[in-house]
């Protein structure tokens, strides 16, 4: 090959890349800008790191989008959304009906189950009978908090902006319980702090109106190209292995759940 025409795929590869790169869609991904290990946490340099920021890494890569992390204030993050502060949500944000009037969401990519976690000195169940009288401690705008305000309505109810604060006060012996996702909950039990004050008392009786279907990315109404998008890397994740892997390495087990 003469020294110009090497000289000239040069250039084609270079405006190849060039074009890929400009095509590929910005986005921002917005995600509760609070500690909620496993899911998402700042380590010691204020990296975000965790399970779900690796998620937001995976599907991203699939569907070839450019995402930028964008942490929210979890009470206004679907307000980011509508208002096109952010253009998606992945941070564990359950799939309800009330959510669905305002956003669409992607196939759920998550399904927890919510439990119950209270002080070692007390004992009762996860039921509204079990904690009547006590004083519990829920996320606001959260659907632990709706599920605590239909059914622990003999509860004395406290509402926090983080999932982080309400466990310090449950170690501080301020509250006596709390309901949020088992695995941020189990993580939190293997902690010294954790392990020290409270157990897990076990599972709430499921209501999906208001738990919903599973954790979904959420989009705007009717965006529903950047959707499927996302729809299909989610299913490319799982057909490559990478989801399982990532599963395993943050939980032990695919926390998927049913298709």
């Amino acid at each position: 090959m003469s020294a110009l025409m090497k000289k000239l795929v040069l250039i084609a590869l270079v405006i190849t890349f060039s074009a890929s790169l400009a095509s590929a869609e910005s986005v921002k991904v917005a995600f509760g800008a609070e500690p909620y290990p496993p899911f998402t946490s700042p380590d010691a340099s204020g990296k975000w790191v965790g399970w779900e920021i690796e998620m937001i890494e995976l599907v991203c890569k699939e569907a070839k989008l450019d995402c930028e992390l964008a942490p929210t204030m979890w009470d206004g993050i679907i307000p980011a959304l509508m208002s096109k502060k952010v253009d998606m949500i992945m941070g564990s944000l359950s799939i309800t009906e009330a959510r669905e009037k305002k956003v669409d969401f992607s196939m759920a990519y998550f399904k927890p189950n919510a439990v119950v976690v209270g002080t070692k000195s007390m004992k009762f169940e996860p039921t509204p009978e079990g904690l009547k009288g006590k004083m519990v401690g829920i996320q606001t705008a959260t659907t632990h908090a709706a599920y605590a305000e239909k059914y622990f309505t003999g509860s004395k109810l406290k509402q926090y902006q983080t999932q982080d604060e309400i466990n310090q006060d449950l170690v501080s012996g301020r509250i006596d319980a709390t309901q949020a996702d088992a695995p941020a909950m189990t993580e939190f039990m293997e902690s010294k702090e954790g392990m020290a004050c409270c157990e897990i008392k076990g599972e709430v009786a499921y209501d999906a109106a208001i738990l919903g279907r599973g954790v979904g990315v959420a989009v705007r109404k009717g965006d529903d190209a950047l959707r499927e998008k996302i729809n299909a890397a989610i299913k490319a994740t799982r057909a490559s292995g990478e989801y399982q892997k990532l599963s395993m390495k943050y939980f032990g087990m695919d926390v998927f759940g049913s298709e």
